[in-house]
């Protein structure tokens, strides 16, 4: 890797992907953090671009502040899912409410506590399976999608 590393880079080298982390914050009675997006109106977990300059954990406690107003302890991480149209990888961490009041922000035009039957209603399939893989204690998931529907392994 560190000869591939110190090769000059060509003008047609691979695209690079972008990473993204994201909270799964679960409340004590259950209920899941969901902002709509102020960009597309769609509803999806709190989450966004990880810094150079972070870890995965503090990207994602800080993104779920920025979003919602609430702050996090950030658990485990419990996928990872690949949007194969767009070149994004996604982290996703399981995550407790630690203070903080809900509000909107300049990303966000809606802030609910929903229950995962509410995900699974108000979420598109991509976005739904990340809050609900998180819930069932058996990850970390490795998922990809092409931005609307998940591609199975085979």
């Amino acid at each position: 890797m560190l000869l591939y590393m110190s090769q000059p880079q060509e003008a047609t080298a691979t695209p690079l992907h972008s990473v993204s982390v994201a909270g799964v914050v679960v409340r004590e009675d259950g209920r899941l953090l969901a902002i709509r997006r102020a960009d597309n109106g769609t509803w999806e977990l709190p989450g966004g671009v990880l810094e150079l300059n972070e870890t995965p954990e503090a990207g994602t406690a800080r993104e779920v502040w920025e979003e919602t107003g609430i702050h996090v302890e950030v658990d485990e991480l419990t996928g990872v899912y690949k949007n194969t149209t767009r070149g994004i990888v996604a982290l996703v961490f399981r995550c407790k409410p630690s203070g903080g009041t809900e509000r909107t922000s300049s990303e966000s035009t809606a802030v609910a506590w929903l229950t995962p039957d509410e995900v699974s209603g108000c979420m598109s399939e991509v976005y739904a399976i990340r809050l609900l893989d998180a819930l069932d204690g058996n990850g970390p998931h490795v998922r990809s999608h092409d931005g609307t529907q998940l591609i199975t392994a085979g």
